[in-house]
C-alpha cells in the first residue's frame, strides 16, 4: 500500500500522449499586485476538465494490464466520475458510476457522455462506498477508489512531478505549494513527488469550512470526522474523513492544512477568470483563495497554486462573476 516516487515516474510513462501536462499559468498584474509569485497549475486544461483523469487512467490500464477486468465501477460526485469513464472508455471497457442526485447536471450528463452507466444515491440516506462494494462483487467489477488507492494517488502524483519538472525551467525556487483536498489523493501525490525531489517546498491542503477534516487530522494525529454540519458548494471536497492510506502519507509529508468560506472560494473563481482567463470550478479555485488569504507569509516569494479543476454549472459561475 506504499507509493514511491518511482510509481509516480511510471504513472507518468502511462499517461504520456493521453493526459495533457497542463501549463502554469501566470499573471505578471496580480504577482505585482499582491507581492507574491504565483504559478497556477491549470488542471482545468486537463482531459475531462479535471485532474481526475490521471490517477483513473494509471489505476485502470495496471489493473487491466494484471488480471482480466470485465468492467469497472467508481462512486464520485462527478470528477473522479468522468476520469473513470473517459480512461475506461480509451481502455475498452464498460464503466459503472455511482453518483449523488445532487451532483452538478454537467458533471452527471459528462460521465454520460463519455459511456458510463449511471447509477444515482441519496447521500444523505445511502452509503456510496457500500453501493460500490456491493456492485463490484455481484457483477464482477473491478472497483476504482477515488482516492485511498496507491495506483491513482501516483497517477495524481504526476501533477507533483509536473510541478517540479516546470518550476526548474523557470529557474524558479518554489517556496508552497497550495492544494484542493477532499480525501486527499492529490495532495498526498504531489507531496510525494515534492517531498522526493523538492524537499525545502511547503506544502498545504486546502479545504472548504465545515469540511476541514484534513486540516483537523493533521492537528490531532489520526483520522478524524466532520460533524455533520454547514454546507459548501466546494461538491468536489466534500469527504467526510480522510482516506487511510492519504492520512499516512499527508500526516508524514504536509506543513499543514488550511480551510477556506464559500465567500473566499468564489471570489478566488472570480479572480482567476479575471487575471488568467480560467473557468474554475468551486473546488478548483480552493487553493487559490487560501494564497489570498495568507498573502502576507508569501511575499517575495514563488508559491504554487493547483487548480484542480473547471467542472462548473454556468448559472454558479456567473453567480461567482457577479
Amino acid at each position: 500500500m506504499e507509493v514511491s516516487y518511482r510509481d509516480i515516474t511510471s504513472a507518468a510513462k502511462r499517461l504520456t500522449g493521453l493526459a495533457v501536462e497542463t501549463p502554469f499559468l501566470e499573471s505578471s498584474l496580480l504577482n505585482k499586485m499582491i507581492g507574491v509569485r504565483v504559478l497556477l497549475k491549470a488542471e482545468p486544461l486537463q482531459l475531462t476538465g479535471s485532474f481526475k483523469f490521471r490517477g483513473a487512467y494509471n489505476a485502470i490500464s495496471v489493473r487491466n494490464n494484471s488480471k482480466k477486468v470485465k468492467g469497472v465501477v467508481a462512486y464520485s460526485s462527478g470528477n473522479h466520475a468522468q476520469g473513470v469513464a473517459a480512461a475506461a472508455a480509451i481502455i475498452g471497457l464498460p464503466a459503472t458510476i455511482i453518483m449523488p442526485e445532487d451532483a452538478p447536471r454537467l458533471k452527471i450528463d459528462n460521465t454520460r457522455a463519455y459511456g458510463a452507466k449511471i447509477i444515482t444515491y441519496n447521500r444523505f440516506a445511502e452509503n456510496r462506498e457500500e453501493i460500490g462494494q456491493t456492485l463490484a462483487y455481484k457483477r464482477n467489477l473491478t472497483l476504482i477508489k477515488p482516492y485511498d488507492d496507491p495506483l491513482v494517488i501516483a497517477g495524481q502524483g504526476t501533477v507533483g512531478r509536473e510541478i517540479i519538472l516546470q518550476s526548474q525551467k523557470l529557474s524558479a525556487q518554489v517556496d508552497s505549494v497550495y492544494v484542493p483536498c477532499g480525501g486527499g489523493g492529490l495532495v498526498a501525490g504531489v507531496g510525494l513527488a515534492l517531498a522526493k525531489r523538492s524537499p525545502s517546498t511547503k506544502v498545504f491542503s486546502v479545504e472548504p469550512k465545515n469540511f476541514d477534516d484534513t486540516r483537523l487530522s493533521l492537528l490531532q494525529g489520526e483520522r478524524v470526522w466532520n460533524k455533520p454540519k454547514g454546507y459548501s458548494i466546494c461538491d468536489s471536497l466534500l469527504a467526510e474523513v480522510p482516506g487511510e492510506l492519504t492520512f499516512s502519507i499527508n500526516s508524514k509529508i504536509l506543513t499543514g492544512g488550511v480551510f477556506v468560506s464559500d465567500k473566499d472560494t468564489r471570489l478566488a473563481m472570480k479572480n482567476i477568470f479575471q487575471y488568467y482567463k480560467l473557468i474554475a470550478e468551486p473546488g478548483g479555485a480552493v487553493a487559490f483563495a487560501a494564497l489570498m488569504k495568507n498573502k502576507g507569509r508569501h511575499q517575495g516569494k514563488t508559491v504554487v497554486v493547483v487548480c484542480s479543476g473547471g467542472n462548473v454549472d454556468a448559472n454558479l459561475f456567473a453567480e461567482a462573476l457577479s
